[in-house]
């Protein structure tokens, strides 16, 4: 009869271990996931501002080509050469505006950047999908193996496993290829 326990004792220490290695990728998972959603709130952060920036400078653009195709309507007057220099120097604005390499916040720029930023989101954003799947996965795992030394269904630990399994695979996918395994959109 003792035999039967040893095996019982030894059966436990394996789930144990399963558990203790699901639990690891759970809190591997988890981490990553908080990672990836940090850098995705950031992400979406940094294109909102930078959007914003370009919709101030479109706004600012539009009102300075208005007062300008303004005062080219008014018939030549006294200060003909003065007109002519503020409409040039409302020119060369409206070209800096446009575009500006030198700091990056021309409109072009500024779409660029925003653009950027959004595609940097959305890649965070599908690694934290994975991440959470993962983590569920790894959690049923959890429960399902801790249920076999409970109930002594072995097929409890082999589905634990398995969960442990797909868990692994979807932290694999989050990390090295998110777009490859499209799970929400």
């Amino acid at each position: 009869m003792s035999g039967g326990h040893g095996a019982v004792e030894g059966s436990n220490k394996r789930v144990a271990l399963l558990i203790s290695v699901l639990a690891l990728f759970l809190a591997f998972s988890e981490t990553l996931g908080k990672a990836a959603q940090t850098d995705a709130l950031g992400a979406n952060i940094e294109a909102s501002n930078l959007w914003a920036y370009f919709q101030a400078r479109t706004i600012r653009s539009t009102t300075v080509k208005t007062v300008d195709e303004m005062v080219a309507l008014l018939p030549p007057g006294t200060n003909a050469e003065a007109v002519q220099a503020k409409r040039a120097e409302w020119a060369k604005t409206l070209a800096r505006w446009e575009s500006e390499p030198a700091t990056g916040e021309g409109r072009k720029e500024l779409s660029a950047k925003a653009q950027a930023a959004q595609e940097k989101r959305d890649l965070a954003l599908e690694r934290y999908h994975h991440y959470e799947l993962a983590s569920a996965a790894f959690q049923i795992g959890i429960v399902l193996a801790s249920a076999e030394v409970i109930t002594g269904v072995v097929a409890l630990v082999f589905a634990g496993g398995l969960l442990g399994l797909v868990g692994a695979a979807l932290l694999g996918f989050g990390y090295f290829a998110p777009h490859a395994l499209h799970l929400f959109h």
